[in-house]
């Protein structure tokens, strides 16, 4: 298992967690074996929004004896009184259920409480502004919530989640369906806009925990996805770790056989994730930006390419942590031989070797 560090706090998250959504379709007893063997294998966050509220049970029995070996996000505003998944804002229903949920764990802490699905500004005014966000604050001081995070799919609701600075993790929806397409309105904002947004969160220290990392499956079965083109499970976990700001992401899981092939992800080789094929499904306008996917690599003079760009725009962005990051790569841009390697392995048509100029200038060195 490999792990990041959450940028505003100690904690090492595994860059591959576990989400809710299919659980319901194992058996309880499933369920309990298919955690413990994530866990066994060093899985240690958890998504706590399941489809139907059956699923709890099971999560509960499994996390009996080994809750200190996992990190949860609880979420405030996921309705579970019908017995299947609902979403309010009404701040005595988000309360209550987020009360029972660790009463249900039996629990005395969240590791992380997450302002739930809010898409809408009103909807983010009305609960930032109300009761449930007071609680949040009152428990992140009592140490029953330890850190404090929001989940959405629109990329302005990020940002005014982000202005608060309150926040220390964010869950967003992530793909290159999303990035590049206006095919779902689960994916709101322009390509540059949502690039953009992926660095605001890495610049201000919020980590990004990724949900529909496959669309809904659409991007794994090639008649379903916008690009008619098939990308693997592994391809999408691939891209979405590449991105600035991710620590983790949380495919849906519905069993032991999906955890299987999703561990098989650390013993897939580096073609099987490489994603480069979505260079040829991007639209025009995204041509010419680097997007760390590092399919220029290996570069002949050691150059680390997607990390000395990702420092160089965020640097530019003003993240002044940026540069030191930038200095203490092994090799630097003035290491460039110009030998025209990175340009020509290039998916996105990006200028490597003037950019590297650029770094030169701009960090000198």
């Amino acid at each position: 298992m490999e792990y990041r560090k959450l940028p505003h706090g100690t904690e090492e998250i595994s860059v591959i967690g576990l989400g809710m959504g299919s659980i319901h379709n194992a058996s309880e007893g499933e369920i309990v074996k298919t955690l413990h063997a994530a866990v066994d294998a060093g899985i240690n966050f958890l998504d706590f929004v399941p489809s139907k509220a059956c699923a709890f049970g099971g999560y509960a029995k499994a996390l009996r004896g080994r809750r200190d070996k996992v990190m949860l996000q609880v979420h405030i505003g996921a309705d579970y009184s019908s017995g299947e998944y609902g979403w309010t804002t009404n701040a005595r229903k988000s309360i209550a259920e987020f009360e029972a949920r660790l009463a249900l764990l039996g629990t005395d802490y969240a590791d992380f409480a997450f302002v739930h699905c809010i898409d809408e500004d009103a909807d983010f005014d009305k609960v930032m502004n109300g009761e449930a966000w007071d609680y949040a604050l009152k428990c992140k001081q009592a140490g029953t919530i330890r850190h404090l995070g929001f989940s959405t799919h629109n990329a302005g609701i990020a940002r005014r989640f982000l202005a608060t600075g309150m926040m220390d993790l964010g869950m967003f929806s992530l793909n290159p369906m999303y990035d590049y397409t206006d095919e779902s309105a689960y994916g709101k904002g322009s390509a540059d806009d949502r690039a953009a947004l992926y660095k605001e969160f890495e610049a201000q220290g919020v980590g990004i925990s990724v949900m529909k990392a496959f669309a809904g499956g659409q991007l794994l079965d090639a008649k379903a996805s916008p690009f008619r083109h098939a990308l693997t499970s592994y391809q999408c976990i691939q891209y979405a770790l590449d991105r600035p700001g991710v620590l983790t992401v949380l495919p849906g899981i519905r069993g032991l056989s999906d955890l299987s092939e999703l561990l098989g992800f650390f013993d897939a080789s580096p073609q099987e994730k490489d994603y480069s094929v979505v260079g040829r499904f991007a639209p025009p306008e995204t041509t010419g930006v680097c997007v760390y996917c590092n399919h220029c690599q290996p570069c002949p003079a050691g150059i680390s390419i997607g990390l000395a760009n990702k420092y160089y725009d965020l640097s530019r962005m003003g993240d002044e942590m940026a540069k030191s990051h930038y200095l203490n790569l092994e090799h630097h841009a003035s290491d460039c031989t110009e030998c025209e390697h990175c340009n020509k392995r290039c998916p996105f048509g990006v200028d490597q070797m003037s950019r590297m100029r650029e770094m030169s200038g701009c960090f000198g060195i």
